[in-house]
């Protein structure tokens, strides 16, 4: 992307840009940013992705794959002004900070490398899945005894009672911290947000580091008993062993500084997120009542909780060198604010990102816990908290309700965000416990980690089935109460699952249609049995799942115009392209292939809505496609979007050799990718450079799931190479490719590979994961 220079404003940006008028009137302290950041940045994202803000001095990045670069890169891109105070202190604010003795150093937050990693490495034990299981039973028993204290109530002040109280319980207990004081180190946290993040008044300021230096002196006289005594159980203490048994790689400044840190971080965090997720659910009641009639679903409610409304908004880094993101000019030393919770609504990655879907499968590629080396290391401990929290709630009070006329009032900061107050009422005399104790006996255990995108289904109706053209039918798809099912964009497909089977559909419905999906599904006789299977066995009336809609075959709105060709049952995702083309007026032609006239998948659709700007290509009828003349006048802004056999595909990638990259993207019907067979292949190492690990991959696994497998949280779909999703940077080996993502210019390049499918042709790869 070029670099364009707003030009609203007389004033200049650090590389020489004029500064817009909304870039100039962006202030994160007050107004909507606190109110909702995600949406309050909507204009930024559409219009100027990377601004620089004057107000703040930094350069604020919106859009999802421009903050994932960005964490991506600790280099290029240092975390060491993770904990600057983004309002500096004043002279007397910084003497009550030096009377206190505060020496704030590196962290692991704002370490730079090779340091960050090393003591990484040193101090991860704890926080992997399998030693976090021990927890579970306290966190229930403790959720359970604060709910005992209210639930026949009938009101409660949920921040208050509960969600600002047990996250910070659990955090000691898992540091090893003693609880004495737990009141006090709660405002001594909320001082040192404001002090770092926010932006007090000079008056202000002095309160707030009187707080921060009672906060440094308490947290040290901690340290220095668990120094002195240091066989205690807990993290910090395996951190004060560590420090003995490596004192290079984690000396007591860094103890120090990290105590401070960790004590604020580990619980105001999770207390924020599950207030927020709580605030989200109960004004969105439909999703409420989902969860407690399917408590299943909770996992994959809190990651969509934490998109939607996660308690860290943004994240700060400098750059090391002259660089460019998202097509802007960045000068060495240029300070960014990365807004993650901007990311999580941007509708390049998501599709509706603007809605709450707790079915969302791909939730867990948020930001919220920050991407890279620098990854969130509690971020299971709060997956773990609040999952407890919503199961023990949706069982014990499904009928809790906000109370009316509450208004969001947030902590004023440019990172954290977590209502101040959550008032909730019911009614005690409906408590399900009072009728049926045996509720308390059926509590869930979910597994640790970013929750399986396979279990995450939604329940639909088959309203109809429609013999459409020769061997395909198509099926009609509702919600079982009627309710509306979530907008789709042309190209987006459905994951149809039905007992074993499960295949993925284009939508070829009306797309304004908000109460039904429609795919249509041709029988192959010879496939894996999925298409019978639909084929013979789904009726009207019958209830089946599905995953999305999401789109991996997604239109590029800004063309000049468009070339659309599909092949027999490739017409589903093109016919809905031809349909936004036509709604939003843009030239466009289709070549619509097949054997024969019968074997035309909606084709009566397509000649109605379409007949102006098609073309058929019937092989019986003598009227074949021909590729080179159809495509001869393809210019070099132009897109042709295409969806059929291999065969039409394979002509269509060599025919677009010498187009500029991108005018082509494709759709295959499925891969040749099948079962690994460990006969045939080999096992082989990766490093993963950013997570400082080694990972083994056997000669009958797939690089996704040895990654999986190892705590890496991946994102996936498709699992054969077709969708790009799955989609890592190499830094170094030689790669077995075996996509149908990657053109033959980006597979020579050797820097990226698709996990799902792709191997080490030899020796070991080295990722950026």
């Amino acid at each position: 992307m070029p670099n364009t220079c707003p030009v609203e404003t007389p004033a200049l940006s650090p590389n020489g840009c004029p500064i817009s008028g909304r870039a100039a009137a962006f202030t994160p302290f007050n107004g909507p940013y606190q109110v909702d950041p995600g949406e309050a940045l909507k204009w930024a994202r559409e219009e100027e992705p990377v601004f620089f803000s004057p107000e703040i001095g930094y350069w604020v990045v919106t859009r999802y794959e421009d903050v994932k670069s960005v964490f991506r890169d600790n280099i290029l891109f240092s975390p060491s002004i993770a904990l600057e105070k983004i309002t500096p202190a004043g002279p007397e604010a910084q003497a009550i900070l030096q009377k206190y003795g505060f020496a704030m150093q590196r962290t692991m937050v704002n370490e730079d490398e090779p340091h960050h990693m090393e003591r990484r490495r040193l101090l991860l034990d704890d926080f992997l899945p399998e030693n976090l299981q021990k927890h579970e039973s306290a966190m229930r028993t403790l959720t359970r005894r604060y709910m005992d204290r209210f639930i026949d109530r009938g009101h409660a002040d949920l921040v208050e009672d509960i969600f600002s109280e047990i996250p910070l319980t659990i955090a000691l207990h898992f540091l090893g911290v003693p609880e004495k004081g737990a009141e006090q180190l709660r405002g001594f946290a909320v001082a040192h947000t404001l002090n770092t993040w926010g932006r007090p008044t000079q008056e202000e300021q002095l309160e707030i580091s009187e707080n921060v230096g009672r906060f440094w002196q308490t947290a040290n006289r901690v340290l220095d008993d668990m120094i002195a005594n240091p066989n205690g159980e807990g993290w910090m203490y395996e951190t004060v062993r560590q420090h003995f048994k490596h004192p290079d790689a984690v000396p007591e400044s860094y103890l120090r500084s990290m105590m401070m840190a960790i004590l604020a971080a580990a619980h105001e965090t999770t207390s924020n997120a599950t207030a927020n997720a709580f605030w989200t659910l109960l004004n969105n009641r439909e999703s409420w009542e989902e969860l407690c009639e399917t408590p299943s679903l909770i996992p994959s409610a809190v990651e969509e909780c934490l998109r939607v409304a996660g308690s860290i908004v943004a994240w700060r880094r400098i750059a090391t060198d002259d660089t460019t993101v998202g097509g802007v000019d960045i000068p060495k030393g240029g300070k960014l604010l990365i807004v993650q919770a901007s990311a999580n609504k941007d509708n390049r990655h998501w599709e509706n990102a603007d809605d709450f879907d707790i079915y969302r499968d791909n939730a867990s590629e948020h930001m919220t816990f920050g991407y890279g080396a620098h990854q969130c290391m509690g971020k299971n401990i709060g997956r773990m908290e609040m999952r407890i929290f919503l199961e023990e709630f949706t069982r014990r009070l499904p009928h809790m309700r906000l109370v009316k006329g509450q208004v969001f009032e947030n902590l004023p900061n440019v990172s954290f965000r977590g209502p101040s107050k959550l008032l909730v009422e019911w009614d005690p005399a409906l408590n399900p416990e009072k009728t049926d104790p045996s509720v308390l006996d059926r509590s869930l255990s979910f597994k640790i980690g970013a929750p399986v995108r396979e279990g995450i289904l939604r329940r639909v109706v088959v309203r109809d089935v429609i013999d459409d053209s020769t061997g395909v039918k198509r099926f009609v798809l509702a919600d079982p109460k009627g309710r509306k099912l979530p907008k789709f964009s042309a190209g987006a497909h459905i994951d149809l699952v039905v007992g074993d089977y499960r295949r993925k559909y284009s939508l070829c419905g009306d797309a304004s249609d908000t109460k039904t999906f429609e795919i249509a599904i041709l029988r192959e006789n010879n496939g894996r049995g999925g298409s019978k299977f639909f084929h013979d066995n789904v009726a009207p009336g019958d209830v089946v799942h599905i995953a999305g809609p999401r789109n991996h075959f997604r239109l590029d709105a800004n063309a000049p115009q468009y070339i659309l060709i599909a092949g027999g049952i490739g017409i589903t995702p093109i016919l809905a392209m031809a349909d936004r083309l036509k709604a939003s007026g843009k030239p466009y032609h289709i070549h619509f292939c097949g054997k024969s006239r019968d074997r035309l998948p909606l084709l009566d659709r397509v000649q109605d809505r379409h007949g102006q700007s098609l073309s058929l290509h019937i092989t019986a009828e003598g009227t074949r496609l021909d590729l080179d003349r159809a495509l001869s006048k393809v210019g070099g802004n132009d897109r042709v979007y295409a969806c059929g056999p291999d065969r039409l595909l394979d002509e269509l990638e060599s025919l677009s050799a010498n187009w500029p990259e991108g005018t082509l993207k494709y759709e295959l019907f499925s891969s040749a990718n099948g079962a690994l067979d460990s006969s045939v292949e080999h096992a082989f190492e990766v490093e993963l450079r950013d997570s400082g690990m080694t990972v083994s991959v056997a000669a009958d696994q797939t690089l996704y799931d040895a990654l999986r497998a190892s705590g890496v949280d991946m994102p996936m779909d498709c699992g054969e190479g077709l969708c790009g999703t799955c989609e890592t940077r190499v830094i170094d080996g030689e790669i077995d490719h075996r996509d149908r993502v990657l053109s033959a210019k980006e597979r020579a390049q050797g820097d990226r590979l698709m996990t799902c499918c792709s191997r080490a042709r030899n020796g070991k790869l080295v990722l950026a994961l």
